[in-house]
């Protein structure tokens, strides 16, 4: 599979992304999409409970980890929302360890750290050109506690990843997470995705 990145909000209708684009679709219960499934299961558990380095063993070197900026748009451009072209954050691998690195010891934006549960729902799963390599497409809703608020923060998304086996194991090799909202209902996004 080859990940272009484009603007959604260009008038070129070929850009709009939605759902499964792979045309090899893994079937439900079979033994791949039960092992992507426990690891999409492991990954929201490991962040949830702050356990950064088993979560950054989950990734890829090549990791892209993108949230493009969402735009509320009307008429004949509504379904092309989604800005390819700016991010609520652009990360590589590097960049996730350094932002696992500071949450692990003194990040301003999460001192003290946010409780968050991630419920991943609507799985499906397709094959990519490249062998082992696996897209699947997700949603997300989080939900997020901040200090003594007693009003969580709530985040829905889709996700669109791809998902590389190695060894008999899968690591993450791109995200891209589409949130639903266009105006954030939160105070920071400091927390993965």
């Amino acid at each position: 599979m080859t990940w272009v990145t484009k603007s959604t909000a260009a008038p070129d209708s070929t850009t709009i992304l939605r759902g499964l684009s792979s045309r090899k679709r893994v079937p439900l219960g079979s033994a791949v999409y039960n092992r992507l499934l426990e690891t999409l299961y492991d990954e929201a558990a490991a962040l949830d409970e702050r356990r950064f380095d088993d979560w950054i063993a989950m990734l890829s070197a090549d990791l892209v980890y993108q949230a493009p900026i969402r735009m509320t748009r009307t008429g004949v451009n509504r379904d092309r929302d989604v800005m390819r072209t700016m991010f609520h954050f652009d990360d590589d691998y590097t960049s996730i360890l350094m932002r696992t690195g500071r949450l692990q010891k003194s990040a301003w934006a999460e001192d003290p750290p946010s409780r968050c549960r991630r419920f991943i729902t609507n799985v499906r799963v397709g094959e990519c050109e490249t062998a082992g390599d696996y897209e699947v497409v997700s949603y997300l809703y989080l939900e997020r506690s901040r200090g003594d608020n007693p009003h969580n923060e709530q985040l829905t998304a889709e996700r669109r990843d791809v998902w590389r086996d190695v060894n008999g194991a899968y690591v993450l090799a791109r995200r891209e997470i589409i949130v639903d909202q266009s105006v954030l209902g939160m105070s920071n996004l400091a927390v993965f995705l």
